[in-house]
């Protein structure tokens, strides 16, 4: 095969430090965009990004050549200064893992409609109630004593 065809979705969760809620609604659809435009600087394509006051959700296409621990390094050093600059709130940070999950084609449209319904699902469900449901579903092992 003279060429390379590859569809690589990813599930990005991340979470602000110590889950604590500091994504205030009057400011956090800018910060949703300013992740997708910080993507789409690395050459990534968002396709989804919502969330709550205490976490983020993240649908990235990426290429093969990206690595995923750069991308997400940069995001959050980006996003954590610009939180700190334009908002003001100096003592935000990012905590430092993440959950990510790859997405099969067939289901892209579901993880999305997901996302976009953050609001909604956290009504009845924690954030931390959520990350563990999902890494249940994929099979991840976990330390509980990291998921705070």
């Amino acid at each position: 095969m003279s060429s390379t065809y590859l569809n690589l979705h990813y599930h990005i969760v991340f979470a602000t430090k110590g889950r604590v809620s500091l994504i205030d609604t009057s400011w956090r659809s800018r910060l949703h965009e300013y992740l997708g435009g910080t993507i789409q600087g690395l050459e990534g394509f968002p396709e989804g990004i919502g969330g709550i006051a205490d976490h983020v959700h993240i649908l990235a296409r990426l290429k093969a050549t990206h690595c995923l621990a750069e991308i997400m390094r940069e995001l959050k050093k980006s996003s954590s200064t610009w939180i700190h600059k334009e908002i003001g709130e100096r003592n935000f940070a990012w905590q430092e893992g993440y959950a990510a999950f790859t997405v099969s084609s067939n289901s892209i449209d579901a993880v999305r409609k997901y996302i976009a319904g953050q609001e909604e699902h956290h009504r009845i469900r924690s954030s931390q109630e959520e990350l563990l449901e999902m890494l249940r579903k994929a099979g991840i092992e976990y330390n509980p004593k990291y998921l705070d």
